[in-house]
């Protein structure tokens, strides 16, 4: 993939074209990683695979246009009408790779979900496959760490952190964005080439 430095829109400060790449290959990762639970639910709906493949565009150097807003929106409708929790975190979590390229440079910690939701529904999906197994969240948010490239944990340092939550989801995610943040990360798989 060329290099690309452009800016992506503006706001608290700059995030390039590249660095949406890194962070739309994170969350795609997880996204596609759970497809499956949704799939098997309710098979025959291609919005959320479709999300999938959008984000997997973008991350592969195509430009971000409309296709990645609506597969998103898409995906996100596909959620709200999936038979289990599983499959609704796993529509999500295609709709927030979709959106992945979109990610705002406004100071807000609710921008984080946008980076590290997916790897939270992955973990929670996992652990309800579990039978409710918490050791299962938390060796698929170690996984997610050690996902995370150096480039990753720099966008995501730009933001402020995210606490707590109401939900089984919000809490991974603030687990996973405190470690990201106090632990560089191990073994990561590159910076997204």
């Amino acid at each position: 993939m060329a290099p690309s430095r452009g800016r992506a829109g503006s706001g608290d400060f700059d995030l390039t074209t590249d660095e949406l790449r890194v962070v739309a290959r994170y969350v795609a990762r997880h996204a596609e990683d759970v497809l499956p639970v949704f799939e098997r639910a309710v098979p025959g709906d291609p919005r959320p695979r479709a999300a999938i493949d959008a984000a997997w565009a973008f991350v592969e150097g195509a430009d971000r246009t409309n296709r990645q807003r609506v597969a998103s929106i898409d995906a996100h409708r596909a959620a709200r009408t999936a038979p289990s929790e599983a499959a609704r975190l796993a529509a999500r979590s295609a709709g927030d790779a979709a959106s992945a390229a979109y990610l705002h440079p406004l100071a807000q910690a609710s921008q984080v979900g946008h980076i590290l939701r997916a790897a939270a529904s992955a973990a929670h999906i996992g652990e309800l496959a579990a039978g409710g197994d918490p050791a299962v969240a938390d060796a698929l948010l170690e996984r997610s760490r050690r996902w995370a490239t150096p480039v990753l944990v720099d966008v995501l340092r730009r933001y402020p952190p995210v606490t707590g939550g109401g939900s089984r989801v919000a809490r991974l995610m603030s687990d996973l964005d405190g470690a990201l943040r106090r632990t560089p990360p191990a073994g990561g798989e590159g910076d997204g080439a």
